[in-house]
Order: C-alpha cells, then sequence, then structure tokens
C-alpha cells in the first residue's frame, strides 16, 4: 500500500463514519421500535440504497465474479431474477407486514400459525445466519481486501494468517455499527457507501474492458462481443449454474424467500415511514438490480479473458480489482469495499440480534421484559454471534464449488419451506398451524435427504422447487382434513399510513419489462433470434417512465404553494 491508497482507504471510511454520526447523533435508538426500526422512518431513497448494499457485498462480487470467469453471464439469473420477488414485495407481502405492524417476520408468523412455529423459525434463522451467511460475508470480504492491499506481504504472513487477521478486523468493525448504531446508523452508513460502491463497481469493469482493449475502451468492448461471444449469453444451458429452466422455478423461489421473507433484508422495509414509500423503495430497488450484471458479473466474464488459468475461479473478482484499478483509485474502492462488507455484516447482524431479543428471549425467557432490556439483550447476542462467525469464517476456504454455490445451497435447507408457510398463510386463511410445521419439517427433511444423502443429479434449485410443490400439497390437505377453528384475518395495527402508491402497478409493468430487454439483450450472444423482444422491451419502459414522470409533474403542480 501506498501512501495515497492509506489516505484514500482511511479518508472514505472516515467520512462514512462521521456522516452516519451527525445523522444519528439526536435519534432514539435505546427503545424497540428506535432501535430495531429506525422509529419507521425510512423514506424510498434510503430503502432502497439499504436493500441494495445489504445485497451487494463482497460475497456477492466474489462468488458471482468466479461464477461468471467459470459459466459467464448467465450467472446474473441471481440477481436480475430478483426484479420478480421485489414486485411480489411490493404488491403482496408489504402491504399485509406493514398492516399488522410486525417488527419480525417470525411475529407475524406466530400470530399466523403459534407461538413453537414461530420459535422453530427464529431458530432457522439464527442458525443460518451464524453459520452460514455472516461467515461467508467475513471471508469474501477478506478474501478481496487481502488480495487488493496485500496484507499478507505487508503483515509477513501466510495467505490463510492474514485472512484470520481481516476476518476479525471486519467482524469488529461491522460489529460496532450494529450494536451501538442500531438500524438507522447502518441505514444512514448504507446510503453512503451504496453512492461509493455503484461508483467503484462501475470502475472496475470499465477499467477491465481498457486492459482488454489494451488502453482503448472501444477496442476491449469490440473484443469482448468477438472472442468468446457465447461467453456473453444470458441463457443458462443444463451444464451452467444456472440453467433457465430453474431460473424460472426454484430461482424465483429463494430469491422471493430473501427478499421478502428473509428478515435482515426486510427489516428495511419494516421501517418505512408509509407504504407508499415502502413499495417505492422495493420497485427503485429491482431498477437498480440491472445494474448488477455490469457490476457483479461482467468483471468474472472479463477477467476470463485476461486471466485464463486461475487456480481458483473465486479469485477472478479480486485478480481484476488488483491488476487494472489505478493505484491512486486502489484505496478508494477498497475503503467502498470495506463498507460494502460492515454493511451486510452489520445489517445481518442487527437483524439476528432482533430475531433473538423479540423471539426467543421474549417469547421463552422473559416475557415481561422493558423496551430497554430487550435491546439491552438485543447487543449482548450480537456480540456473541459477532464472535461465533468471525471463528466459522476462516473455514469457508475448503467450500467446494466456490462460495456463492455452497452458501445459496446451504441456505436451500430452510429458505423455500418458510416462504411456502407465509404464502399459504396469506392466502389459506383455514391452514392450521400443524401445516406448518409439518410443511418444515417435511421441507427441510427431504431437501437434505435429495440434496446430501442421496445425491441425484438434479440442480438443487429444481430440488427446491419440487419440496415446494410437495409442501403446498401438505398443507392444503392438512387444512382440508383439520382447518383452523376460525380463519385467520389481518387487522390494521395502525403503525404506519397504508395508501399505496398510486402508480405501484404501473412501475412494476415497468421494472418487469425492464428484466425481460435485460435478457433478451444479452440471449442474442447464444444465438436466439431475440432482438424483436428486446425492442417491445424498450417501448415498454420507455412509456412507462414518461408516464410516471407526467404523474409526477401533475402531483407537483398540485401541491398548494
Amino acid at each position: 500500500m501506498n501512501i495515497i491508497q492509506i489516505i484514500s482507504f482511511f479518508s472514505f471510511t472516515a467520512l462514512v463514519a462521521l456522516i452516519t454520526w451527525w445523522k444519528i447523533r439526536n435519534n432514539d435508538i435505546q427503545s424497540r421500535n428506535g432501535y430495531f426500526l429506525a422509529g419507521r422512518s425510512l423514506k424510498a431513497p434510503v430503502i432502497a440504497a439499504s436493500l441494495m448494499l445489504t445485497n451487494l457485498s463482497t460475497e456477492q462480487l466474489v462468488g458471482l465474479g468466479g461464477q461468471a470467469y467459470h459459466s459467464g453471464m448467465s450467472v446474473m439469473a441471481w440477481e436480475v431474477v430478483s426484479a420478480i420477488p421485489l414486485i411480489f414485495l411490493a404488491l403482496i407481502f408489504l402491504p399485509r407486514y406493514l398492516q399488522r405492524g410486525i417488527v419480525t417476520i417470525p411475529e407475524f408468523i406466530e400470530e399466523r400459525y403459534d407461538k413453537t412455529t414461530r420459535i422453530i423459525v427464529d431458530c432457522c434463522f439464527l442458525i443460518a445466519t451464524g453459520i452460514c451467511f455472516l461467515p461467508v460475508v467475513l471471508y469474501s470480504g477478506a478474501l478481496a481486501l487481502n488480495s487488493l492491499f496485500h496484507v499478507s506481504d505487508i503483515l509477513g504472513l501466510s495467505s490463510g494468517a492474514s485472512l484470520r487477521v481481516v476476518v476479525v478486523l471486519l467482524g469488529l468493525a461491522g460489529s460496532a455499527y450494529a450494536i451501538f448504531g442500531g438500524l438507522r446508523a447502518i441505514a444512514v452508513a448504507d446510503v453512503a457507501n451504496g453512492i461509493g460502491l455503484v461508483i467503484g463497481g462501475l470502475l472496475v469493469p470499465f477499467f477491465g474492458l481498457m486492459a482488454m482493449g489494451h488502453g482503448s475502451f472501444s477496442a476491449g468492448l469490440g473484443q469482448l462481443a468477438t472472442v468468446h461471444p457465447e461467453r456473453l449469453n444470458s441463457i443458462g444451458g443444463q451444464t451452467d449454474p444456472v440453467p433457465i429452466g430453474a431460473a424460472l422455478t426454484g430461482l424465483v423461489l429463494v430469491n422471493t424467500f430473501y427478499w421478502c421473507t428473509n428478515q435482515g433484508i426486510v427489516q428495511r422495509t419494516l421501517a418505512s415511514k408509509s407504504l407508499a414509500e415502502g413499495q417505492k423503495g422495493a420497485l427503485l430497488t429491482a431498477v437498480l438490480k440491472m445494474l448488477d450484471p455490469i457490476i457483479l458479473v461482467l468483471p468474472g466474464v472479463i477477467a476470463y479473458h485476461l486471466y485464463a488459468g486461475l487456480p481458483k475461479a473465486d479469485m477472478a473478482y479480486p485478480t481484476l480489482v488488483n491488476q487494472v484499478l489505478p493505484a491512486p483509485l486502489v484505496g478508494f474502492f477498497g475503503a467502498v469495499l470495506f463498507g460494502a462488507i460492515i454493511s451486510v455484516f452489520n445489517g445481518f447482524l442487527n437483524s439476528a440480534s432482533t430475531l433473538f431479543s423479540l423471539g426467543i428471549y421474549q417469547r421463552l425467557i422473559n416475557q415481561q421484559a422493558s423496551s430497554h432490556l430487550l435491546v439491552k439483550v438485543g447487543r449482548r447476542f450480537a456480540v456473541i454471534l459477532a464472535l461465533v462467525s468471525i471463528a466459522v469464517a476462516p473455514l469457508i476456504a475448503n467450500a467446494p464449488q466456490g462460495l456463492y454455490s455452497w452458501m445459496k445451497q446451504l441456505n436451500g435447507i430452510y429458505n423455500v419451506p418458510l416462504v411456502t408457510i407465509v404464502i399459504m398463510g396469506f392466502f389459506f386463511p383455514r391452514i392450521p398451524a400443524l401445516a406448518a410445521k409439518v410443511a418444515l419439517l417435511l421441507g427441510i427433511f427431504s431437501y437434505i435427504t435429495i440434496n446430501y444423502l442421496v445425491k441425484w443429479d438434479i440442480h438443487f434449485l429444481y430440488v427446491l422447487f419440487f419440496t415446494f410443490l410437495l409442501n403446498v400439497c401438505l398443507m392444503l390437505l392438512i387444512g382440508k382434513i383439520a382447518p383452523r377453528a376460525t380463519p385467520f384475518a389481518f387487522r390494521d395495527a395502525f403503525a404506519v399510513d397504508m395508501a399505496p402508491w398510486r402508480q405501484v402497478k404501473l412501475a412494476s409493468v415497468g421494472v418487469l419489462a425492464a428484466m425481460i430487454g435485460v435478457y433478451a439483450y444479452l440471449a442474442r450472444f447464444g444465438g436466439y433470434h431475440s432482438t424483436w423482444l428486446y425492442r417491445i422491451c424498450i417501448a415498454v419502459v420507455v412509456v412507462v417512465v414518461l408516464k410516471l414522470s407526467l404523474s409526477r409533474g401533475k402531483k407537483v403542480r398540485e401541491i398548494p404553494s
């Protein structure tokens, strides 16, 4: 690290910390709603920035970059298909969550089913967060920063030892935001880091294409489109990490779990100032997801052209960043990565402490706990979970098939059964708590059996779709045989303004057209005649944008001076 890199790294990191402190210095972070839900005060831009940065971190950059290095652009399905669940969030899930005024998803599950079902779900979330997700975030972050700043050389340590050192530093920094600042501090830091990450994320493929073109960006684009053009194909085949059939079945379910029922993500929208703001935030996030193929996936394809033969695919993104970024930008990008890592870490750590404090502690240990005590317990649990994650993170180095696939496969153990019981709870008010318990246990058991014990040669996303259909049929059968005595009904808790955004359906059409358009444009490189579909999608998006602009202009004119 030279002096410019050091100055730019610490300057940006300190700036984010200062902005965060200034914004939250007078906020309530001692009460239940203040600490866990930012006082239900978040607006659409903050929600979208926080959702994006919680999702967009080094496990995405390193993991998806590695998959793209190995298989090409078709792995962008993990990101682009997220538009569908985000539409579901805006139209279906969020109105029901905010109507009930819940703080956690398991809180809704207890209302809909019973206390035991909630505790099972709480435990699944906490185990998955502490053992799988947070360690992956720390490991992937340490891998990227170690490669970027040559920490091994600076400290004179082996690669494994330096990774452990960086993991500890990241874990401690991320914990500080979550433990001392609550959700408001996380959301504010996310906005600042998110701006930096988008800028830095776009610079990586820009300089990568410059390197491919020997100093010419246009020449690099030409080489990308003519040398191995099949690498740009968006349609995954049966041997790719995400076949197109799996993307439209099991992947939609996985992403629905992630964006609509995963506490670490949904907690941002539960903190919305109103339903309209939450819906705008969800759909704005879906629009931003259209940038992910450029930021997350394209660098892996560029690395394939420049550095074929890397010993591990997960080294593709760190190698590209280390080789193509000019020295003055390395420190800035390192600070952006650092911010993204701790953002994801502290966001999910805060969500886990919320689940433990308001779920397991309040429901099983101390039902009379005060708001202040719940916050105190949540902070202590966050410390414990952070230490567990720091201890587990170095073990991820031994993960087979790359860390991203490994993380997604492990999460599949519980995510589809959970999203199944939430969806069925929405639309079938007579289904009893017994059906939810059986679906959870059978879904977990069947997935483990098929994917890990029997080891059938079938993609795990198809397995997830199969378990979903099995669970739906089972829950309907139990609901028919032993229905609830009284149907479940949603009642308004009057927590926020429930007036929906008037343009939410129109905006959803535009988001869906944009998603299909991205796919259609890149499918041409796979030999598909999809230009006509791409043009139709562009026309739909333009019409939607114009209508939204006219509607906004009319609303502004109607506001009295």
